[in-house]
């Protein structure tokens, strides 16, 4: 059993090792479940254990939770890259490259909100390209329900945002 709980982790590090984005809880689940390597549980422990041992590190973004491969999660996966199959590792491959666009699109985009000193409520809203951003935009809303909804739009439409912003600027 611990062979296997060793095998996930494995496969974690080496999706996280394979992209240049951070990938949510979501993305590797939908991986790890429907490919049928493991149950929700143990996908959580093995995640929880990456993050205590410091493999990987956790970003909360509102209602989700992102993953990035720390340092040493890279030279770990580096080490014990060949402990994964090559069935494995093709899976994941496959899996990556089919929906690299969906994958980075969906955490590229990240929108929350806070309550400001001024009692109002705060909404920070990025486009990150990497680990840059190509747009950071803080605005105030004065209730929180506003707010929430600046939040769920940027989501949904922040390609024409940004395009109306640089189409102003430029």
């Amino acid at each position: 059993m611990a062979e296997l709980l060793t095998l996930y982790k494995l496969i974690i590090l080496y999706m996280l090792d394979r992209v240049d984005f951070p990938l949510s809880n979501s993305q590797i689940s939908d991986f790890m479940l429907n490919k049928e390597y493991t149950t929700y549980f143990k996908l959580q422990q093995a995640l929880s254990e990456l993050i205590d041992a410091g493999f990987i590190q956790e970003e909360p973004v509102r209602n989700r939770t992102l993953y990035n491969l720390t340092e040493d999660g890279a030279s770990t996966i580096e080490l014990f890259r060949k402990n994964i199959s090559h069935a494995i590792r093709q899976d994941v491959n496959d899996y990556l490259t089919e929906k690299q666009y969906d994958l980075k699109s969906e955490v590229s985009v990240k929108s929350d909100y806070y309550r400001n000193t001024n009692q109002e409520y705060s909404v920070h809203c990025q486009v990150m390209e990497h680990t840059l951003p190509l747009i950071d935009l803080t605005v105030t809303v004065p209730s929180e329900e506003e707010a929430k909804t600046a939040a769920d739009n940027w989501q949904k439409k922040n390609q024409e945002i940004y395009a109306q912003i640089m189409a102003s600027l430029l």
